[in-house]
């Protein structure tokens, strides 16, 4: 085992940390521009260690024919220790994406819930008997994949890792788990955790690099027999490439352009609350921000004039001081990337109602910070409209009525989530049942739930995680038959 310093991050393979200098990554503050530390870059070699290492373990009889109780202890275990180390985690996160410390330390607690929820899902969740057409009987058993790969995102770290690894260890698999390159830290502390709460070696794996290189090699290793992937639609789609050319199944969840919608009956007041916190919250970079704001043509002054109000009064800081409501974004080249799409939304005609820029303050200057921005003006087909910005910008539109509103709500690549603001029950209903999304929240907006399955329609994705069936994402599904024919047992009726 090989020591890391303070300054310094290991990949962690078969229950030990290994350090390789000569191949390292800087992983950045994007508050202060500072380097945290430096991390080691796994090539297709560590890939290959992790994955064989992974496979020895999940064929590990102890594992395999391990009861689910004795599991759901370990995921218990690991739950408990993130809870006890929840600041720990927090800080990770915070120093290497920039969310403000309240969000953080609540996404740590989070992550750990959701160990807790799969080890009470691997405690009690049963198969089915089927109903036979002959006499026999018949049954449902669920094997694990064995290696399944998990790639997660920067923007939520903690609880996305969280909701790969918990539902495919209850599911009887061994992880290899490939963080965001940006985020690499909060991975690595999960796996020392696992293994001190009991875990044994090889069913957690961390290697740390780019998508490019150790991505895809981890994908394309002939071991790893299924993948879970978080991110963007377009490396989505190269993953899903790989794997219909390996035969694997893959879960995948992606983009999102999400409708956020105010119908005139709303409870205004409400309703704008729900749309800032929608697009705003973690600076918004989340696949389920509320970034296209349809509001009915007979109150979209006053809407607006209310959202700009408040878009305006909220405070972007530094994520670790009291008060800070927005931090920096993840980078600074995802920063620029967002500035080019406000830029493009001013030459397509579109209104900078508020924000639109960097923040003035001296104190945000070597940060990646930029303000919440709102846009009018433009139509359903302009870019900032149709395409996934990733960051505080909000594009608001106006509607007509119900069919006018389905046609442009709908009018998107991505189909994850949406929100519905109206005090009409029966429109509720009407239009939730007509938007093309994965998920659709009424009169609220982003209320989540571990209990609750996830995922997207259209280029949002393929599956759905969370649950208690998330566990069966991680499961292959056998047929069990057994006769009842007398005759086809021995005639004396001894039982070999």
């Amino acid at each position: 085992m090989q020591d890391q310093s303070d300054q310094t991050r290991a990949l962690w393979v078969d229950g030990v940390s290994v350090f390789t200098p000569a191949r390292t990554f800087d992983s950045v503050n994007p508050a202060t521009g500072e380097v945290n530390w430096q991390v080691a870059f796994a090539t297709a070699e560590h890939v290959a260690a992790a994955v064989a290492s992974a496979k020895r373990a999940v064929n590990d009889p102890a594992w395999r024919k391990m009861l689910p109780h004795v599991r759901a202890g370990i995921l218990m275990r690991i739950a408990d220790a993130m809870t006890a180390r929840a600041d720990e985690f927090a800080r990770l996160q915070m120093l290497e994406n920039g969310k403000v410390w309240s969000e953080c330390r609540a996404q740590a607690l989070s992550a750990a819930s959701t160990f807790r929820f799969y080890a009470s899902a691997c405690e009690t969740l049963g198969s089915e008997v089927t109903p036979s057409r002959g006499n026999y009987l018949s049954m449902t058993a669920y094997e694990p994949y064995g290696v399944v790969a998990a790639i997660t995102p920067w923007n939520s770290p903690l609880t996305m890792e969280a909701q790969k690894v918990a539902p495919a260890l209850a599911a009887g698999n061994a992880v290899i788990l490939k963080p965001s390159e940006v985020t690499p830290s909060g991975a690595l502390l999960l796996a020392q955790v696992a293994f001190e709460a009991g875990l044994p070696k090889g069913l957690l794996n961390v290697v740390t690099g780019d998508g490019r290189e150790t991505g895809t090699a981890l994908v394309e290793h002939p071991d790893v027999r299924m993948v879970s992937f978080t991110g963007g639609t377009a490396t989505g789609r190269s993953i899903a490439g790989i794997a219909a050319q390996r035969l694997i199944p893959v879960a995948l969840e992606l983009g999102g352009k999400s409708p956020h919608i105010i119908f005139e009956d709303a409870n205004i007041d409400a309703a704008i609350n729900g749309v800032v916190d929608g697009i705003f919250e973690g600076s918004g970079q989340s696949c389920v921000a509320g970034s296209r704001l349809f509001v009915q043509r007979s109150i979209y002054d006053k809407a607006v004039g209310l959202l700009v109000e408040r878009a305006r009064a909220l405070r972007v800081g530094l994520p670790d001081v009291a008060g800070s409501q927005l931090g920096p974004l993840a980078g600074f080249a995802h920063r620029d990337r967002v500035e080019r799409f406000v830029s493009i939304a001013r030459e397509e005609g579109g209104q900078i109602l508020a924000g639109g820029r960097r923040p003035p303050e001296a104190a945000l200057q070597a940060g990646a910070f930029f303000e919440p921005t709102v846009i009018g003006g433009l139509s359903n087909s302009a870019t900032a409209v149709q395409q996934e910005i990733f960051g505080p910008v909000l594009c608001v539109l106006p509607f007509g009525d119900e069919d006018d509103l389905i046609a442009q709500a709908n009018d998107s690549a991505f189909g994850l989530a949406s929100g519905i603001w109206t005090a009409n029950y029966q429109r509720a209903w009407r239009v939730a049942r007509a938007l093309e999304t994965g998920l659709v929240w009424i009169n609220t907006y982003k209320q989540l739930s571990i209990a609750t399955p996830f995922g997207g329609f259209k280029d949002s994705g393929i599956g759905r995680e969370k649950g208690v069936n998330g566990v069966r994402l991680y499961q292959q599904s056998k047929g069990i038959y057994w006769s009842m024919d007398e005759k086809n047992f021995p005639s004396d009726g001894a039982l070999a």
